[in-house]
C-alpha cells in the first residue's frame, strides 16, 4: 500500500510539472484514439511493422529466416508504409479570438489551442510528422515536437487573423483553426494560394455561441477587441435574423472556397465537446488515401 501512495504521489508530482495545455490535450486525444483506427500499413519503408505467416505468392525474399528458425512455420517481415504526411498546424492567435460570452465557457483561442494541440497528438500516434505553420520548425512525429508545440501554443502571443503563406513541400497539408470572420475574399486569397502550390487542407471555424445566436436583447453597443470602431444598436432583437443570415452566407462562402481548392471545412462551439470537433478533423484528414 505505501508503494502505491508513494508511486501516486510521484505521477501527480510529474503531471503537476507538464503545461496544463498538454495534459488536457492528452486526455482529449486519449479519448478519440478510442474510437478511431490506426493509420499505420504495411508499404515499402526500413522501419519494422510486424511478423506474419508466409503465403503462397511471398517472394521468397521477404522471409525472415531468423523469425522463421523459432517455429516450424515460415513468417515474413513487413514494414510500415514510408509515406508519413507532412501536417502544418495553424490557429489563429489574433485578439478576436480572446472571446467568451460567459465565465464559464473558455475563450476562442484556448479552445483552437487545445484542438491543436491534441490533433497533433493524435497525428503523432498515426505515425506523421506534425509542426506548427510559422515556427520555422521542420515537420516531426517524436515526443520532443508535442513538447514543443505544447509550448509554442501557449505562449501568450498576438498573431495575424490569417496564415501567412510559405512555401511547403508539395502533397503537404495545412489545418487552419479560427474564427475565420475576416472578409471571405481574404480567405479564399491564403487558400487558393496554398492550394495553388499543391498543399490541401482542412479549415475550422472556431464561434463562441453567442457568435452564432447573438442572444443579447435591448440597447447593447459592442466593443471589437481588435480596434474596430464600438457599435450601438437600440434593439439588438431586431437584427437577429438578419445577422443569423449573414452568418449563414459567409459560413457558405468558407465552404465553397474549401470546396473549390478540395479542402474540408468544419464548424465548432465553444460550449460543445472538443473530442467531437477533434475526431472530425482527424477523420478530414485520415480517410483521404488519394493523399498518399
Amino acid at each position: 500500500m505505501a508503494e502505491l501512495t508513494l508511486l501516486r504521489q510521484h505521477a501527480e508530482e510529474a503531471a503537476a510539472s507538464l503545461p496544463p495545455l498538454l495534459v488536457a490535450a492528452e486526455r482529449v486525444a486519449a479519448t478519440v484514439a478510442q474510437g478511431v483506427h490506426g493509420r499505420r500499413r504495411v508499404g515499402t519503408g526500413e522501419t519494422f511493422w510486424q511478423f506474419r505467416q508466409y503465403e503462397p505468392g511471398d517472394p521468397a525474399t521477404r522471409i525472415d529466416w531468423r523469425e522463421s528458425a523459432k517455429s516450424q512455420r515460415l513468417y515474413v517481415r513487413e514494414t510500415e508504409w514510408e509515406a508519413a504526411q507532412s501536417i502544418y498546424l495553424w490557429r489563429d492567435a489574433s485578439a478576436s479570438m480572446n472571446y467568451a460570452s460567459t465565465r464559464e465557457l473558455p475563450q476562442k483561442r484556448a479552445r483552437a489551442d487545445l484542438l491543436a494541440l491534441a490533433l497533433a497528438v493524435l497525428l503523432v500516434r498515426g505515425g506523421e510528422r506534425v509542426t506548427l505553420l510559422g515556427s520555422g520548425l521542420p515537420p516531426s512525429h517524436g515526443r520532443a515536437m508535442i513538447d514543443r508545440l505544447s509550448l509554442l501554443l501557449g505562449r501568450d502571443e498576438a498573431g495575424p487573423n490569417l496564415p501567412v503563406f510559405e512555401p511547403l513541400p508539395r502533397h503537404a497539408h495545412v489545418v487552419v483553426m479560427g474564427d475565420l470572420l475576416s472578409s471571405l475574399p481574404e480567405v479564399h486569397a491564403v487558400v487558393a494560394r496554398f492550394a495553388a502550390s499543391g498543399v490541401r487542407g482542412h479549415l475550422l471555424q472556431i464561434l463562441d455561441p453567442a457568435e452564432e445566436t447573438l442572444p443579447f436583447a435591448g440597447r447593447v453597443r459592442f466593443e471589437g477587441l481588435e480596434r474596430e470602431a464600438p457599435l450601438l444598436i437600440s434593439r439588438v432583437e431586431t437584427v437577429r435574423e438578419a445577422y443569423g443570415e449573414a452568418l449563414a452566407r459567409h459560413r457558405e462562402g468558407l465552404g465553397a472556397i474549401a470546396l473549390a481548392a478540395q479542402w474540408s471545412f468544419g464548424t465548432h462551439r465553444t460550449d460543445r465537446a472538443p473530442p467531437s470537433a477533434l475526431l472530425a478533423l482527424y477523420a478530414a484528414l485520415a480517410p483521404q488515401e488519394a493523399w498518399r
